[in-house]
């Protein structure tokens, strides 16, 4: 399979546009060694195939649709290699850039779980905004373990499952999150047998979550702050990023030392990364202790096969 890394910042995107810390005006400036990035998104294509499936729809989909011309086949006059979108959450980063793709001349295939289809109805009603432009085909994304097939995508499997994160800011249960207001993806290559996993979001690691990053080729998971308490230092929230759904990279516990334990061939990388992260700085000692783990970053175009 074929994954395009479309956009691999979290929300606000890198720079972010109000934001003058070191790494944001930095890389304005050229001060640091930095790569623009756009918010977060994955698409995923059998290998030999044109079509695929979007997992998450950012504000930035426009502009990435148009970075990547194999999003465009031009088969017809008008036409998209997009056949399904999958939302791992419902974030407004995450969703926003369905209304993006409201021209479709037919419902959008649209998969994701119960809570987040209440909140795009509800808290943030997406969904019945489109209702009024192409309208959406929604299916129901099982956290039961079940593997499911998505039509128009032959040849890939998917599985989901549950993660401790948080719910969007407008969902009733932001506080007291229910099973499916974050989830996780095993996808994988029948033809092979290889697969990826990705979590952009990622609060905690518990043993279902290790088993599948430990059995998949490829795992993509939250890179959204180096310590816990990032946010707080900077004098711009009174929140750690467990607060917020996120496991920091460094520190007892964190991410390195979990990607530490995936067995030698797992391929691993960073994504969903906040314009605060150090690692964003490509000279920075933090990106070379990622290096010394062989802990790759995810950049905007990048293109990962498995």
């Amino acid at each position: 399979m074929r994954i395009t890394i479309l956009g691999s910042a979290a929300g606000g995107g890198f720079p972010q546009w109000n934001c003058n810390c070191r790494l944001c005006d930095g890389v304005r400036l050229g001060r640091i060694r930095a790569q623009r990035r756009t918010q977060s998104s994955i698409f995923i294509a059998p290998e030999g195939g044109v079509d695929g499936v979007l997992f998450n729809a950012s504000p930035d989909i426009l502009e990435q649709i148009r970075s990547q011309p194999a999003l465009q086949p031009a088969r017809a006059i008008r036409d998209t290699a997009i056949a399904a979108v999958v939302l791992m959450d419902g974030q407004i980063d995450h969703a926003t850039g369905l209304f993006m793709l409201r021209e479709r001349g037919s419902p959008l295939p649209l998969w994701c779980t119960d809570p987040v289809e209440e909140d795009l109805r509800q808290g943030n009603p997406i969904l019945r905004v489109l209702g009024h432009y192409c309208g959406v085909d929604r299916h129901r994304i099982a956290i039961d373990g079940g593997t499911f097939e998505i039509p128009g995508v032959a040849g890939l499997g998917f599985r989901a499952m549950p993660l401790s994160s948080k719910a969007a800011p407008y969902s009733p249960h932001r506080e007291q999150s229910v099973p499916g207001d974050n989830i996780g993806m095993l996808i994988t290559d029948r033809r092979t047998g290889r697969s990826a996993f990705y979590a952009p979001g990622l609060g905690e690691i518990t043993p279902p979550v290790f088993d599948a990053m430990a059995g998949a080729d490829a795992v993509l998971v939250d890179g959204t702050f180096w310590t816990d308490d990032e946010m707080i230092r900077l004098g711009l929230s009174q929140k750690t990023a467990r607060d917020i759904g996120h496991l920091a990279q460094s520190g007892p516990g964190g991410m390195i030392e979990w990607l530490d334990r995936l067995p030698a061939r797992t391929r691993r990388l960073l994504i969903h990364i906040n314009n605060t992260n150090p690692i964003l700085d490509e000279d920075s000692d933090e990106r070379a202790v990622l290096r010394q783990h062989r802990i790759d970053v995810c950049e905007d175009g990048m293109l990962i096969q498995i």
